[in-house]
């Protein structure tokens, strides 16, 4: 990725670190990864955060098996038994979060992975809890404790990054989720298959999601099963990087760019040298996400609550309040899309388009419907390679199609989530008005967007 400049920041072991089917230990498995501590500084060195994948399994082979079932920390059936299954690893137990003593235990061992140097942790799995001849630690119902299984599980390992990494740097990659459990995030969208319908479903589940207030959403790019053709891997980088968090992931072959095409590689390229670039913006809706439990992928009606046809619409969504994203999900690179009232400025030709009404159009695999907000700034960076960087200095601000009287008002946030900056943008018949607070002149531009409004005269104070 170095080599052909694609911005990475982190990289995940999936389930193979540890020995085969002795799912889980904790422990790396010596034959591939003979001295984990020196890789992992080695990665380290590279600027990279590494991610390794976990679950709340016991297989009876795992060294820890033993352990829990001699402290009861696993599950029981109602007769004591410890309860075992073989639906993921052979006679697997489940540790009991309800058990203080088990969470406890189950968090020193990856306490040890922490101090070892890796970073955060993807909490697979979950969800796949007995409600029949079942007893916890706490007396539970089971039937109860089916949805609320997930959120222990969560909040145990999101609670030791926190203790160990600091609030600002725990984060996990989690596979289930119930009520409450958007205080850990972040997750991600499961098991999809490599095809166009597997795509489209990945969206709708982002946004039935969001609408549960989970601020933070990610998926498998190029999908998670079977190999996708170059054609959908494509099309699923331009929509992967215009999410929250993105990640590359698939099950039984890599999903490398090299591995499908060069053509490949250059759309991840600009794609991911783009996200880099909205982080500032990103950041600030981050942020928004936090304070307020707006997520930053949104339904259409979030936005456009006063628009019936935005009640229905599945197949786009508002990145943030200001961008509006229209993945391609056809072989035939053919997209129809809706646009509600008011100017639209597509963020990469500059096209500007008459809303409320319905667009159909095609797109290479550089670009997709990708629209400013009419009435709206959006603050990027210069910065096409990091992700973490100064959202203050040598920033734009893309100014879009502007209703005469407007005033919009825009804060800017720093990287520890700060709020540093404001920015007003007054329109006063053909003059646009620039004041900012605590942002020096030298360290921004402007650029307005709406070719008939780049006569005008702009002032700034």
């Amino acid at each position: 990725m170095k080599d052909r400049e694609i911005p990475l920041q982190v990289f995940h072991f999936d389930c193979y670190w540890m020995e085969a089917f002795e799912w889980c230990n904790f422990t790396w498995d010596k034959k591939t990864f003979p001295d984990p501590e020196e890789m992992l500084k080695r990665y380290h060195d590279k600027g990279l955060k590494i991610c390794v994948w976990i679950n709340p399994y016991i297989a009876q082979k795992s060294a820890l098996f033993k352990e829990g079932k001699e402290n009861g920390y696993f599950l029981k059936k109602v007769n004591g038994d410890i309860w075992q299954t073989d639906m993921w690893q052979a006679g697997m137990a489940i540790v009991d979060f309800t058990n203080p003593k088990a969470a406890e235990w189950y968090r020193n061992k990856l306490e040890v992975l922490l101090d070892m140097g890796v970073d955060c942790f993807k909490t697979d799995f979950g969800e796949r809890i007995p409600v029949k001849d079942i007893m916890y630690y706490n007396g539970a119902d089971p039937v109860k404790m089916h949805n609320y299984y997930t959120f222990l599980y969560n909040q145990t390992v999101f609670s030791l990054l926190k203790e160990k990494r600091g609030e600002g740097e725990a984060v996990l990659f989690a596979r289930s989720a119930t009520t409450g459990g958007q205080q850990f995030p972040v997750h991600w969208g499961g098991d999809c298959s490599a095809s166009f319908p597997s795509m489209a479903e990945t969206l709708r589940s982002g946004l039935s999601l969001a609408c549960c207030g989970f601020g933070f959403w990610s998926h498998d790019i190029g999908g998670f099963e079977n190999t996708a053709p170059a054609d959908i891997y494509k099309r699923w980088c331009a929509f992967g990087l215009l999410c929250s968090h993105s990640r590359l992931h698939g099950s039984t072959s890599y999903r490398v760019p090299w591995a499908f095409d060069e053509e490949a590689c250059t759309v991840l390229k600009q794609f991911a040298n783009l996200k880099c670039r909205l982080m500032p913006y990103l950041y600030r809706m981050a942020v928004e996400a936090h304070e307020t439990g707006t997520p930053v992928m949104r339904p259409m009606f979030v936005e456009f609550a006063d628009d019936r046809t935005c009640e229905v619409l599945d197949k786009q969504y508002m990145l943030g309040n200001s961008l509006l994203v229209a993945p391609v999900f056809k072989a035939s690179k053919e997209v129809e899309y809706y646009l509600p009232k008011g100017k639209w400025v597509h963020l990469l030709d500059g096209r500007t388009l008459n809303g409320e009404r319905w667009v159909k159009e095609t797109y290479d695999y550089f670009s997709l419907p990708l629209f400013v907000r009419p009435d709206s700034v959006l603050v990027v960076g210069t910065n096409d390679i990091d992700t973490v960087y100064d959202y203050t200095d040598q920033i734009i601000l893309y100014i879009s199609s502007l209703t005469d009287g407007i005033s919009l008002q825009e804060y800017l946030v720093d990287i520890h989530g700060n709020k540093c900056a404001e920015i007003r943008i007054d329109r006063r018949g053909k003059e646009i008005l620039i004041h900012t607070k605590n942002l020096e002149r030298k360290h921004w531009k402007y650029q307005l967007l709406d070719e008939s409004q780049k006569s005008f005269k702009v002032s700034i104070s």
